[in-house]
């Protein structure tokens, strides 16, 4: 049964095929911050789920893993935004634990944040769990001075923090990337 009006479900469906036609020849990168899945005392469950997300939104993606550490967190995004990616998602490292570095090196990189996207993630996930309010996103703009920007995501690694993520900010990755590109407003 539709809910909404004719016109109300036209735009919505216009919305989405644009969307998807904006993220199409996007490139993006997963980077899973973990130091037991990179040392392999665990297997690593949330970085198969945004390839996933990500590809079915027409994105061709890349999956990197590494250890919980600052150094190799900034070589892993070094590397992908070198590599010509556009958005970089790093999944985990946001909690508020002792070896969580993955926030403030996205924070130490970037050269202006984009609030309102890791309020809304919060906002989001806070419906599933109370824990969303002590996790730490940072979303943000990778200026690099001889190449293109790159959006940097610094989210939860669960498969339910990535949903939430993706499933927030998934459908506007193309119209970002325009954005700072130079295109004019929708």
């Amino acid at each position: 049964m539709r809910t909404g009006t004719e016109p109300e479900i036209d735009a919505a469906v216009t919305a989405a095929e644009n969307a998807l036609r904006a993220a199409a020849g996007l490139r993006a990168a997963v980077i899973v911050v973990s130091s037991e899945v990179a040392s392999g005392r665990d297997r690593d469950r949330g970085g198969p789920v945004a390839v996933e997300l990500l590809r079915g939104l027409g994105i061709d993606t890349e999956l990197d893993i590494v250890a919980d550490d600052p150094d190799a967190i900034r070589t892993a995004i070094d590397r992908a935004a070198g590599g010509g990616v556009r958005v970089v998602f790093c999944c985990g490292g946001t909690g508020i634990g002792p070896h969580d570095h993955t926030s403030a090196v996205v924070a130490d990189l970037i050269a202006f944040e984009l609030p309102g996207v890791a309020e809304e993630i919060r906002r989001v996930g806070l419906s599933h769990t109370r824990q969303a309010l002590i996790s730490r996103e940072v979303i943000g703009v990778l200026g690099r001075p001889d190449a293109p920007p790159v959006l940097l995501l610094a989210i939860p690694g669960s498969r339910g923090g990535i949903r939430d993520a993706i499933g927030v900010v998934g459908d506007l990755l193309g119209y970002i990337v325009d954005q700072l590109d130079g295109a004019g407003h929708a």
